[in-house]
């Protein structure tokens, strides 16, 4: 890794029939932005500014053809490709869907050669991405392909966390895919983000319970029971502090999770639908466990407002704000264990 100062932030562009494209110029149209970063946006330049001009927003875009090219405390725009594309704002268009991919195929082979330092990707469409050269639910499926580590999904906002063991799968497979070695791989992949990533020393983690009241000793399921209390009594004899399963029905209600570094839910809308009620808006994708950092805004194309110029950028601007945060605190956690402090051994 580099010096924290110049940061080159690689941005794929989403879907160009959504809100993406305007929530990066907005982003950016605050100039306080290029003093924490250098932004590169994956996409073409002519249509990000047929975008700017029907926005009526006043970004000042810089076209590059090679990332050698990037100019520092510039909203660099590299062609991934040459050709026009048809908008339609608000629709879903197989076409668009391509470019889409395009561009985030451009910017993940970009972050894993290094020449962009981090990557926060705009709101794609599961639709239309599908194709025979991609088959992948979304941005983390592929991103888990393509890089080092273990990906996993962390929604975050400020000191709210929540991870979870399982994502874009069926409700009815979920109890299946809960096994011991699932449980500790997701934990263990948790436990050093936070250390890593957040800069937390000997993190609390919580997990949720899969049945409700936790199963209720075998009454109303017994995964609670029989999987997931024995392996967190494990992880937790290991020495991480870890805890649960807990109910999840007033988990958050009741300002448990306050208690925790992060929380882990068994399944997607256990865990996101409290993160979402709690902090939408300003919420952020995290996804943890790579060996490359890659944040997105916790919200999707948003077709419905799309070309209206009315899209909140602040998710994506807190995207921005959290991959920047990561790198600066891997960057200090790979210092402090190159030269670890040493102890005198006890004289006996």
């Amino acid at each position: 890794m580099k010096k924290a100062e110049n940061i080159i932030v690689g941005i794929s562009v989403g879907d160009l029939n959504g809100i993406g494209s305007e929530i990066i110029l907005k982003t950016f149209e605050d100039t306080r932005m290029l003093e924490l970063c250098t932004p590169v946006i994956f996409a073409n330049v002519k249509i990000l500014s047929f975008i700017k001009k029907n926005l009526e927003l006043t970004a000042q875009l810089h076209g590059i053809d090679k990332l050698d090219q990037i100019v520092i405390g510039k909203i660099n725009v590299l062609n991934v490709w040459r050709e026009g594309v048809d908008l339609n704002f608000g629709k879903n268009d197989d076409n668009v869907g391509k470019y889409a991919i395009k561009s985030f195929v451009a910017a993940t082979k970009a972050l894993k050669e290094n020449q962009i330092d981090v990557l926060v990707t705009a709101p794609i469409n599961k639709y239309n991405i599908q194709s025979d050269d991609f088959k992948f639910p979304g941005h983390t499926d592929y991103l888990d392909k393509e890089l080092e580590g273990d990906a996993l999904m962390l929604m975050v906002q400020d000191n709210l966390r929540v991870g979870l063991m399982t994502d874009h799968i069926p409700v009815n497979e979920v109890a299946k895919k809960l096994t011991e070695e699932l449980i500790i791989k997701k934990i263990n992949v948790i436990h050093q983000t936070l250390t890593q990533d957040f800069s937390i020393n000997k993190p609390k983690i919580a997990v949720l319970a899969l049945n409700p009241h936790a199963g209720d000793n075998g009454v109303i399921g017994n995964e609670d029971d029989k999987v997931l209390k024995p392996t967190i009594k494990k992880l937790f004899d290991k020495g991480k502090m870890v805890f649960g399963p807990f109910p999840a029905d007033g988990f958050f209600g009741s300002g448990q999770y306050e208690k925790y570094d992060a929380v882990i839910a068994t399944y997607h809308d256990q865990g996101l639908i409290p993160f979402k009620t709690l902090s939408f808006g300003n919420g952020v994708n995290y996804t943890a466990g790579l060996n490359k950092i890659r944040t997105s805004p916790d919200h999707g194309t948003a077709f419905d407002i799309a070309g209206k110029g009315i899209a909140d950028h602040n998710s994506f601007r807190e995207a921005v704000y959290l991959a920047i945060d990561i790198y600066n605190s891997r960057l200090s956690h790979a210092e402090i264990s190159k030269n670890p402090l040493k102890t005198k051994e006890k004289q006996l």
